[in-house]
């Protein structure tokens, strides 16, 4: 195994592992602030499950090269589909459409944390507030970097993860949309951060269920999947009431 000395060495003279120069200031002005939750707001839950019908595709297999393979093995498993038990889908997003029209959600949303675990990153899919901070930590003997860009290439931040243990934390972009992250080094390591101007989301669980408190009234609840098409439900939430959502797709909807 290579000395942390001799990897830093390495890691300055890789220009994989040089951090990008932080985008210019005009485009990451801080979001506006949410409205501060209301007093006299009144709260009812959404939960439901994501599932995925008939029988899914076997997870693919994509091989590992060079030192990787000692600690990883010789291929890692592709994550952008995880189903569980009885169909459930894992690392689906929740939403809501009305979301930023509404008082502040009265459970904020925990700091969204990105591991890099056995050659991949955990998770796969990350839903966080627009110009939060992610967490990032490298749990590999190996040498990782992290790059966000949007779809047009530009990197909103590109880090270098050298050491083992190690944790970084970098501003996610003000506007809100979709953040892709992947690793120069080991280009089968991929991962996205869906973000949002509001705290009205969630992501699946690995059994497909989700819970969102909201206020009362009438909402349009979003749930998107990178692989399946997004699908939208309107409810009406009533003080102190449980709404159940819940959706499905066959496994022939698979993009």
């Amino acid at each position: 195994m290579l000395r942390p000395s001799f990897i830093l060495v390495l890691c300055a003279l890789a220009p994989a592992c040089k951090e990008s120069a932080p985008p210019p200031p005009a485009t990451t002005t801080a979001p506006a602030a949410a409205p501060a939750p209301a007093a006299h707001t009144k709260w009812g839950v959404i939960e439901g499950r994501v599932r995925l019908t008939g029988t899914p595709p076997a997870p693919a297999r994509q091989p590992t090269t060079g030192t990787v393979v000692s600690v990883c093995g010789e291929e890692t498993e592709e994550r952008s589909l995880v189903v569980g038990a009885e169909g459930g889908v894992a690392h689906a997003v929740v939403s809501l459409k009305d979301g930023s029209a509404l008082p502040a959600s009265a459970n904020p949303a925990p700091e969204p944390v990105l591991d890099q675990k056995q050659c991949v990153y955990d998770p796969p899919v990350l839903a966080a507030r627009a110009g939060s901070t992610l967490v990032i930590r490298n749990s590999d003997p190996l040498v990782h970097n992290v790059r966000a860009a949007s779809g047009t290439n530009r990197a909103f931040f590109n880090v270098a993860m050298p050491l083992e243990g190690m944790t970084v934390r970098r501003q996610l972009p003000a506007e809100p949309g979709e953040v892709p992250i992947h690793c120069d080094i080991h280009p089968w390591m991929r991962a996205r951060v869906r973000t949002f101007d509001h705290g009205y989301f969630a992501t699946s669980a690995a059994d497909g269920r989700f819970r969102l408190e909201v206020p009362e009234g009438t909402h349009t609840v979003v749930i998107w999947h990178e692989r399946l098409p997004a699908q939208s439900h309107t409810v009406t939430v009533r003080t102190g009431e449980t709404v159940q959502v819940d959706s499905s797709w066959a496994a022939t909807d698979l993009k």
